[in-house]
């Protein structure tokens, strides 16, 4: 008589294999749904980037997609805030009322926002006097030790730069008259034009040196 338990003993291994199998496919399939795609009705919520490669801050507000966001408040802002430094065409320039003492002659320059929005002024401006040409006279002043800081000018704003140089009727340097005097505002090329009605400047020797300071709010001392 044949022995069958042979192939009865493979046909339920075989059997139970099977069985092991599609037990092993269905709990992948659970954790792949649990742990990576969205359950139906769960909305996937990404990360913004801020500019610079960031991420958002945690209390940003995310915008549902779809929706335009309200740009009032944005605007508000903007147009309250400071935009940068002051340029040459958003300044005036003027020269205020000697301030003489201990043989200086101390004038305050001064740099006026003439423009509607809010900007800044930072450390020294320049300073040159020039004849009715426009040829300059005399070396460029020096700048005074001092510590610069950032002045904001809001419209109508002021900032002042002291101006000083030995009286040349005391250190006997060699003068002239200028016709004005040319400011260019820190970081910017083109100066601004001011008559000048103070009188002589010392343009040479070793006495004709002048200086200037830094800025600082308001329109002098």
């Amino acid at each position: 008589m044949a022995d069958t338990s042979q192939p009865v003993r493979r046909a339920a291994l075989f059997a139970s294999g099977v069985a092991l199998l599609g037990l092993l496919t269905a709990c992948g399939s659970e954790s792949a749904t649990s742990n990576g795609t969205p359950e139906p009705g769960e909305t996937a919520r990404s990360s913004s980037a801020e500019p610079g490669g960031g991420t958002a801050a945690p209390d940003d507000t995310t915008t549902a997609a779809g929706a335009v966001p309200s740009d009032t408040a944005g605007s508000a802002s903007a147009s309250a805030r400071t935009d940068g430094r002051c340029h040459t065409g958003e300044l005036r320039a003027s020269v205020g009322r000697v301030d003489p003492g201990a043989g200086q002659r101390n004038f305050p320059v001064v740099l006026t926002n003439t423009s509607e929005r809010t900007c800044t002024v930072y450390g020294y401006p320049g300073a040159a006097f020039v004849d009715a040409s426009g040829k300059q006279l005399g070396p460029d002043p020096g700048r005074a030790p001092g510590s610069p800081r950032t002045v904001t000018l809001t419209p109508g704003g002021s900032a002042w730069a002291g101006l000083s140089f030995s009286s040349p009727e005391i250190s006997g340097a060699r003068t002239a008259t200028p016709a004005a005097l040319l400011v260019t505002p820190p970081d910017e090329r083109q100066p601004l034009k001011v008559p000048w009605t103070a009188g002589e400047v010392p343009v040479g020797g070793n006495a004709s040196s002048m200086s200037l300071t830094t800025l600082e709010a308001g329109t002098g001392p």
